[in-house]
């Protein structure tokens, strides 16, 4: 296939409006030209278009990119959102996908065989982007990251090449692919292995506000203690009926479910929770639980980093914090670095932090334009009153389009040769709408 194949949509056709839309609603760009990939000919193809007519070069996976990166400001979309295929192969226990897939999809196709792999916690994420900054999930524990599952990858570089990455074949692409995000070219299929997952013990405790420094400290001792099957998370939030603001520990364990219920039991003895979801289920099911939450088209802003420790003073900020905060749809989430994760050397992988500890997220969300200003603001000084007591830590999926002077802090000690690779496989930096690794 060559470029005069492509599918291009251009701003007066019919479904362009849609196709420059991403998840995001803060995000409101105009491409000058959209193309529409289905095989790794046509990514290939656009690339050396955008490259032949000099302009910007933006990457869509399928799923969120709530800082906006996918998106070029009249330059040339390469949309992947149609690549979905997956191949299963149930003996060798592998999967191979292509990028456009989110994991709602991926786990379907996989729990067909009783498999699965570390892949986030909305099902809606793409595939792609979470891979390639890391991926958290609710399997990490036992299973690792999303980059420690991660076989191979085959992908279009900025000279219009394409070049299958791995441990063995490219090597050093492969390691800077996982946790480097676009910076090194367009994957056009992620191979990665499967475990056997199918039913788990998982969903959320709600607890009112005033009870949610015990919450708290329920989830510092269960991150402590935990085996590897299990996985939790605690998030401060507000109810259903948009006024009740309520501390949440949401768990999954991927175990024995009669062990599973011995090992929270510290949660049952919480007290009666305002809401209590958590049973067995399929993790096809856990995947999707909090899918409502994350609406396309509302309003994101995002701020992230990490805490070595989850100090008293820490949690008493945030719990503070969250009072006053303006969005029924906001959420603050504490996620924990674990288990089998953090048993991988930080230089391993490009993901480099693998030191125990929670990673925050304060998730601003609104329906309401009007509203922008306020919940900016919000969310800017909730961070500013919790930076204190943070470590020099992102991940680098949660930052935002203004978060460019955090990129050593997600790329940590492994940045300097993450700048040697982004020199060899992108020197003029075409691939520069992400947490850019800069080569110059």
């Amino acid at each position: 296939m060559n470029e005069h194949d492509l599918e291009i949509l251009r701003p007066d056709d019919a479904a362009y409006e849609d196709a420059r839309r991403i998840h995001n609603g803060l995000i409101d760009k105009r491409p000058a030209i959209i193309a529409r990939c289905r095989t790794t000919a046509d990514v290939a193809a656009a690339v050396a278009r955008a490259r032949n007519d000099a302009l910007e070069i933006s990457v869509r996976g399928g799923g969120h990119n709530v800082a906006g990166n996918a998106v070029t400001e009249g330059g040339l979309m390469i949309d992947l959102s149609l690549m979905k295929e997956i191949v299963v192969d149930p003996d060798a226990r592998t999967a191979r996908a292509q990028p456009g897939l989110t994991w709602g999809e991926f786990n379907v196709a996989t729990a067909t065989h009783g498999l699965a792999t570390t892949g986030g916690v909305v099902s809606t994420t793409g595939i792609s982007g979470l891979t390639l900054g890391g991926g958290y999930g609710w399997l990490q524990g036992k299973y690792g990251l999303s980059v420690d599952n991660l076989l191979a990858a085959e992908v279009v570089t900025a000279d219009g090449h394409v070049l299958a990455a791995s441990e063995h074949d490219n090597p050093d692409l492969f390691w800077a692919l996982r946790g480097g995000g676009g910076n090194f070219g367009v994957v056009t299929s992620f191979t990665y292995r499967l475990h056997p997952v199918t039913t788990v013990l998982s969903g959320p405790a709600a607890f009112p506000l005033a009870a949610a420094d015990g919450v708290i400290d329920c989830y510092r001792r269960l991150t402590k203690e935990a085996p590897d099957e299990l996985g939790v998370q605690f998030g401060l939030l507000t109810g259903p009926d948009g006024s009740t603001k309520v501390g949440a520990i949401v768990v999954c364990h991927c175990g024995d479910l009669a062990q599973a219920e011995a090992d929270i039991r510290s949660v049952r003895e919480l007290g009666p929770p305002l809401l209590d979801g958590i049973g067995p289920k399929s993790y096809v099911d856990q995947n999707r639980l909090i899918d409502d939450s994350f609406p396309a088209g509302a309003l994101n802003y995002w701020k992230s980093a990490f805490f070595t420790d989850l100090s008293d003073a820490a949690a008493q900020v945030l719990i503070e914090r969250f009072e006053q905060c303006p969005s029924p749809m906001t959420a603050c989430v504490l996620e924990s670095m674990g288990g089998a994760a953090s048993r991988v050397a930080s230089n391993a992988t490009a993901y480099p932090h693998r030191e125990p500890g929670h990673n925050l997220l304060v998730l601003s969300q609104w329906a309401d334009p009007a509203d922008t200003e306020a919940n900016i603001a919000w969310t800017r000084d909730t961070f500013e009153a919790l930076r204190p007591h943070m470590a020099d830590r992102r991940y680098v999926n949660y930052l935002s389009a203004d978060d460019a002077g955090y990129i050593r802090d997600a790329y940590g000690s492994n940045y300097e040769r993450l700048v040697e690779l982004k020199r060899r496989y992108d020197p003029d930096n075409i691939f520069h709408l992400n947490q850019n690794i800069n080569p110059n």
